[in-house]
């Protein structure tokens, strides 16, 4: 049964709060720090409050009154006939007075609906639209002319309608699927804001110059020329400009007040506001001021066009010294990870709402949304505008009245389906209609030296089951804090460690003292890999995470085998509280560690701990071939050609067994999708950039020490050292012979 997440409704204020308030009015439009909601209401009451990707907003109160229409849904309001007949303040000047009275009462409303939104009733249910959507329904035209009503587009409009409420917020960063309208919307709300402001100037950006041209004059242009006299400022200059668009003298800021007002021409002042559009490039609208940015195709932004430099650049034409004057509208698709897809993979990991800093702001400064094609897929959406999630058992029919027989995520799964033997088209497909974040991230397939084909297996069956799969977040502690103790696992949404196993009871910190070294009691069930750094401050600010994997071998104890039950990919404000991370996670699973020596800092914290006993020596070379650093503290060398050929080899070996569709068809249970996808891309000439990669590896080594032994002969034959390389086409990857 398919369970939609973007958005439900919450209740983070006791009604009773919420009552007492709605009583006195007392709510204000913005950010309610107190109780840390977005308020969209603009009489001070609020009705539902809703969740968007962890932003928490709280919608306006239904009236007792809202609009019907005889069909239950939302109709485009015809305009009245006399007021189309004038073009502009002029005709409405020389209009008989006598004929002006009746129309107060119409522009009223529409500039009352412009502001606070709009009530109507939907198949039933009550809903409001904001100021910004009503504008986009009523008041715009798009290439099929009036534009649909959709629940998607609804919630992009209110989670836009707090980016713009929250002061701290310099805009959203919006991954969509391709035809979403995101270009339309944007362009619509341009002009929207445009109409509305004096001395701001507005600016558009896309993958190309001519991209960003294109958006000006087939969208923006058209949408302002198509405006109803009243919220249409005088436009200087051409009626259809290819550059820019100026509302200035005689316009001005138009209320119903001002437009009845006999005033003479000259003594109206000029909004003296632009529309205009840049060419691509890192420092476009550099030194601008800037009311509203729209970023179309961010996604896109292939070399030498940096999206993540152009916004270190254009975040600063938003803001005068700390406060917020403009906002961006950013949204694209993304390209291949190699194509633009990476820096905006970064922007849009970077803007994730429940990460600021203590100003309360994201890195980027954005807010990310990200709304599932099954939300707005042409073809799946109802004459009501919702979703046909799946096979309907009752007849729904879309706005042209076709019959929908047919759910999306049906449709779309017989799309995947059809595209399995073409990996690199399945995966263009992903990013152009995901359902998930990793799906519109999706890389293209060239380069892998492992098995995609399962790879990518697991990765789709992880996103799948993902609420089911029982993976846990949370922070390791010493018992009452004090160390050396006993250890025990605290969930935490915002942890370090991601979690899908631990130990029964009596096997948890199971640590054996002999000698005065403490060595790991649960030797035989599994075993760490780690990849750490030394330094706990980098020349960028960002350096490589730590990481670590734990991984289970067979053993006759309660516990599954070959399974990864353990993930931490993070980098604390110093080395030391990794090291004491690391250490947390081997004592309470009693379980000895491989790691990397070349840093030896980690395997030093552990020896002077009393853990030498933990570390495991490389298992290539027995104890007289080891160095002097070798027997003092363990670990094995990254430098060694024949290591990195055998550190690929296992995982290599692990893939192949235990991820993926297996042998008896059923599918494996790595459930860590950072760690999978770092696989997908691993490169054994450029190591570095794979923290996952090289732990996990480690681990498989550490768990198959058999296999490397020196004196062991007859097992080297079962060591494939040289990496096989995949055609990574059809159901099945094809080993390069």
């Amino acid at each position: 049964m398919y369970e939609q997440s973007l958005v439900k409704t919450v209740e983070p204020i006791k009604n009773t709060t919420i009552s007492r308030m709605n009583k006195g009015k007392k709510w204000k439009y913005g950010y309610d720090k107190e109780h840390d909601i977005i308020i969209l209401s603009h009489n001070g009451q609020i009705g539902e409050i809703i969740e968007i990707q962890n932003l928490v907003i709280a919608l306006p109160k239904a009236p007792k009154d809202v609009y019907s229409n005889p069909k239950d849904k939302w109709v485009r309001f015809d305009q009245p006939k006399e007021l189309e007949r004038l073009k502009n303040i002029f005709d409405w000047r020389s209009y008989p007075e006598s004929s002006k009275e009746k129309w107060h009462d119409y522009i009223d409303e529409e500039f009352r609906r412009r502001e606070e939104g709009f009530w109507f009733m939907n198949d039933g249910k009550p809903t409001w639209i904001t100021g910004t959507h009503y504008m986009y329904l009523q008041w715009s035209k798009i290439d099929v002319g009036a534009p649909d009503f959709r629940e998607a587009n609804k919630l992009f409009f209110i989670f836009w309608e707090a980016c713009k409420a929250d002061k701290r917020c310099y805009g959203m960063c919006y991954l969509k699927n391709r035809r979403s309208g995101f270009s339309f919307m944007s362009s619509a709300e341009t002009v929207n804001l445009a109409t509305l402001a004096s001395d701001s100037r507005y600016g558009i950006l896309s993958k190309s110059g001519a991209d960003a041209k294109k958006m000006f004059t087939d969208k923006v242009v058209p949408i302002s020329i198509n405006y109803p006299f009243f919220f249409k400022p005088v436009q200087d200059g051409m009626d259809r400009p290819k550059s820019e668009l100026a509302y200035r003298v005689p316009a001005s800021k138009f209320t119903r007040k001002k437009i009845t007002e006999n005033e003479k021409l000259e003594d109206i002042k000029g909004l003296d506001t632009t529309i205009d559009w840049k060419n691509t490039g890192d420092n476009s609208y550099d030194g601008e001021k800037l009311a509203l940015l729209v970023h179309d195709e961010s996604g896109k932004w292939e070399r030498p066009d940096n999206i993540l430099n152009n916004w270190r650049v254009t975040k600063t034409c938003l803001r005068l010294g700390s406060r917020i004057i403009g906002k961006c509208m950013m949204g694209s698709t993304s390209n291949a990870l190699d194509k633009g897809g990476e820096n905006f993979k970064k922007l849009y990991n970077s803007s994730d709402v429940t990460k600021r800093n203590r100003n309360g702001q994201t890195k980027s400064g954005l807010y990310s949304l990200f709304i599932p094609m099954e939300w707005n897929y042409e073809g799946f959406i109802d004459e009501y505008g919702v979703p046909v999630f799946t096979n309907p058992d009752i007849n729904r029919y879309a706005p042209d009245g076709e019959l929908i027989d047919v759910g999306v995520i049906d449709n779309w799964q017989n799309e995947v389906d059809g595209l399995k033997d073409d990996q690199d088209g399945l995966n263009e497909f992903y990013r152009q209609f995901p359902r998930t974040t990793e799906h519109a991230f999706r890389d293209e397939t060239k380069g892998s030296i492992f098995n995609l084909v399962k790879l990518y297996e697991q990765i789709d069956y992880n996103e799948e089951m993902a609420r089911t799969l029982g993976v846990t977040q949370g922070n390791f502690q010493w018992a009452n804090g004090v160390k050396d103790t006993q250890v025990t696992f605290h969930p935490d949404p915002k942890g370090r460690f991601k979690v899908s196993w631990v130990p029964p009871q009596q096997l948890q910190n199971n640590v054996v003292l002999k000698n005065g070294i403490k060595y790991p009691g649960n030797e035989h069930m599994g075993a760490f890999g780690c990849d750490s750094y030394d330094i706990s401050g980098t020349v960028d600010g960002v350096g490589s995470k730590g990481a670590l994997h734990g991984l289970t071998r067979f053993s006759m104890e309660d516990a599954p085998a070959n399974s990864f039950f353990l993930e931490y990919l993070s980098r604390p404000p110093t080395a030391e509280m990794f090291f004491e991370d690391v250490l947390m996670a081997l004592v309470f699973y009693g379980m000895p560690i491989l790691a990397e020596n070349n840093k030896p800092r980690l395997l030093y914290y552990l020896r002077r701990r009393g853990y030498r006993g933990f570390s495991m020596n490389r298992p290539d070379k027995i104890w007289n071939k080891l160095s002097v650093a070798e027997k003092e503290v363990g670990g094995i060398p990254n430098s060694s050609e024949d290591i990195k050929q055998a550190h690929a080899a296992a995982i290599e070996m692990y893939i192949n067994d235990h991820i993926g569709v297996k042998q008896d068809g059923t599918l494996g249970d790595c459930y860590f999708n950072e760690l999978l996808n770092d696989w997908t891309k691993f490169d054994i000439n450029k190591r570095t950039k794979h923290d996952a990669s090289i732990s996990s590896g480690l681990a498989i080594m550490a768990n198959n020490r058999h296999l490397y032994r020196p004196n062991a002969k007859v097992e080297k034959p079962k060591l494939n050292i040289n990496v096989s390389r995949y055609t990574n086409t059809g159901n099945n990857s094809q080993i390069i012979k």
